[in-house]
């Protein structure tokens, strides 16, 4: 690994024991950097602002998105102290980042109580077997709102 990813790396893992020093959240920091610069970073979030998304890849890709001011962030890469939990995966599939550079394992997160696998396996149940009830309703109704966005001729497509 080349010495520029080693110093972005090192600015999310310095962005993740400032946000422990500083009780805002937990030990977690990114950065989402653009041809060799800087973007955007995000520090955990979660217990200072009561919202359980305001992890630090989510809240950086959230703040990239502003400062680039659109919804994908192609020919970026994300930094992160640590490896991706499923929410945050999906977050960054979803932006469309280039790569991902991680330090912690899932492992080295759920040794200290972060474990997300319950997620994981969740995922992996059928529907009616997950903890989580999950109950369709009214599904011909909300097929209106697919059916006026497959007529839409100026939608915004991504």
């Amino acid at each position: 690994m080349d010495q520029l990813n080693r110093q972005f790396m090192k600015q999310a893992i310095a962005l993740a024991q400032e946000n422990v020093r500083s009780g805002k959240g937990g030990p977690f920091g990114a950065i989402i950097v653009k041809e060799g610069k800087i973007i955007a970073q995000g520090q955990n979030q979660v217990t200072s602002t009561n919202d359980p998304t305001a992890h630090a890849e989510v809240v950086a890709i959230r703040k990239a998105c502003q400062i680039l001011e659109t919804f994908q962030l192609q020919g970026c890469e994300l930094y992160t102290s640590c490896e991706p939990c499923p929410m945050c995966l999906g977050a960054i599939y979803w932006a469309r980042l280039d790569k991902v550079y991680y330090a912690n394992t899932k492992m080295d997160a759920a040794k200290i109580g972060f474990d997300d696998q319950f997620i994981y396996d969740e995922l992996e149940l059928p529907l009616a077997q997950r903890h989580l009830p999950m109950i369709q309703l009214m599904q011909q109704e909300a097929w209106n709102a697919f059916q006026e966005w497959v007529e839409k001729t100026d939608k915004v497509e991504y």
